[in-house]
């Protein structure tokens, strides 16, 4: 069961998404669209963890520029990659 089952949950997701830097604003809107809703408790908590970062340095991991800290984050990156 996913844990953003619930709205509060959906819409806190939503709104870290929502950041300064236009080209990953856009790439998290894809990404929640296309695999929210079908991502674990343990990636959407992977997921959440990777909003925590600065834009620049989330992005830069995106777009493989940077390696992430912890390679626990690297499945949740991969999807976030390929969208």
């Amino acid at each position: 069961m996913s844990s953003v089952s619930d709205d509060r949950s959906r819409d806190r997701i939503f709104w870290h998404c929502r950041r300064g830097l236009l080209e990953l604003d856009l790439l998290l809107q894809r990404f929640v669209a296309r695999h929210l809703d079908a991502l674990d408790d343990g990636q959407t908590a992977v997921f959440v963890e990777l909003l925590e970062y600065d834009d620049n340095d989330l992005f830069d991991m995106v777009m493989k520029r940077a390696e992430p800290v912890n390679e626990r984050l690297s499945p949740v990156l991969a999807l976030l990659r390929d969208v």
